[in-house]
């Protein structure tokens, strides 16, 4: 019961997130500056695949196989939701609203992970048993979380930053010039979009997991056709060369350690993740990301928190205590049988 393999899958998917809610509250200050999503887009994935491909090429060469026109065309599709159109679609949705409100979204991702694999057999159903109504409870939970959180905005939870009144005047004056406002029905389509996508990657990335069993590998290939599928998207819609020269030491900051860390070694543990433990598993861990981001975005950022928009966390993090109940504890118990988390 106390073997630590029983417990990496744990520890791995919360460091990751841990560093994806830093690489949010680094996005957002450098999209208020008026960077384009679609360049920050393609120098991330630009700069994971140049740092995953000799780690890949090292480590992976003796157990890598041979790849296959099926393979890579899952490993494009891969690119495609799982860093262009997640990412960019995220970012959008990022610029019109702040790092806590985008990364509650992401808490619809389990629901919707779980409603997909069903039809796709990767996930089991059985209404009869109490761990099959916790499954729909928490589905209509988390949706319901996240309508409140659009229409709800609540009271403030705590006092405002006393540079609070001079910051926004200064971000006012950046929004102005680079014509983004605040947008919340918008950036929640977007933002809900960005999750169906994420959702539809965990489930691409389970299949690849079996084809390709090589997460270095696989997050450099999916890194290296983001890159060129990003690069096409940002030529046609930012024609304006200048854009793509980052000005400052946050931009260049932000998108190497986005690619470094948040593309390339934290996708690298979601594949490691997915493959050990399912699609369904690595999901039910994003509403950590929103408590990570709402620490952030109060103390960095110095956003007010309302008590509409922090309601969905307390409800989110009960949804994923009712996770880790249903389904991680009974595989700790039974963790030489499947349980819940059969992914075969």
């Amino acid at each position: 019961m106390n073997s630590p393999g029983l417990w990496k899958p744990v520890v791995v998917i919360v460091v990751v997130y841990f560093a994806f809610a830093i690489v949010n509250v680094l996005n957002k200050k450098i999209l208020d500056k008026g960077v384009s999503p679609l360049i920050v887009v393609t120098y991330r994935q630009a700069i994971s695949c140049v740092f995953l491909a000799p780690l890949a090429y090292f480590w992976e060469r003796r157990s890598r196989p041979n790849l296959t026109s099926s393979i890579l065309c899952h490993l494009f599709l891969s690119a495609l939701l799982g860093a262009t159109l997640l990412q960019y679609t995220f970012l959008v949705g990022l610029g019109y609203t702040s790092a806590t409100f985008s990364c509650a979204f992401t808490n619809m991702v389990p629901a919707i992970t779980f409603m997909l694999s069903l039809p796709f057999g990767l996930e089991k159903l059985n209404i009869k048993t109490n761990a099959g109504r916790a499954k729909i409870i928490g589905t209509l939970i988390t949706v319901a979380g996240a309508m409140i959180l659009t229409f709800y905005k609540g009271m403030p939870l705590g006092r405002p930053y006393r540079g609070a009144t001079a910051a926004k005047g200064n971000q006012g004056n950046m929004m102005d010039s680079t014509k983004k406002t605040k947008n919340l029905t918008f950036g929640s389509l977007v933002l809900t979009a960005s999750s169906i996508v994420l959702s539809c990657w965990y489930l691409l990335q389970a299949r690849i997991g079996k084809m390709y069993p090589c997460p270095y590998s696989s997050t450099a290939f999916m890194s290296f056709f983001a890159t060129f599928q990003s690069s096409i998207l940002s030529l046609i819609i930012e024609r304006d060369f200048s854009n793509w020269v980052l000005k400052g030491k946050l931009e260049i900051f932000t998108v190497t350690y986005a690619g470094i860390v948040a593309t390339g070694l934290c996708f690298v543990g979601i594949s490691w993740c997915v493959k050990q433990k399912g699609p369904l598993f690595t999901a039910a861990f994003n509403p950590t990301v929103q408590i990570f981001v709402a620490i952030f975005d109060f103390s960095i950022l110095h956003a007010q928190i309302y008590f509409g928009r922090f309601l969905p966390l307390d409800i989110y993090q009960y949804y994923s205590c009712l996770m880790l109940l249903c389904f991680i504890f009974p595989n700790i118990l039974c963790w030489k049988s499947t349980v819940f988390w059969d992914v075969s």
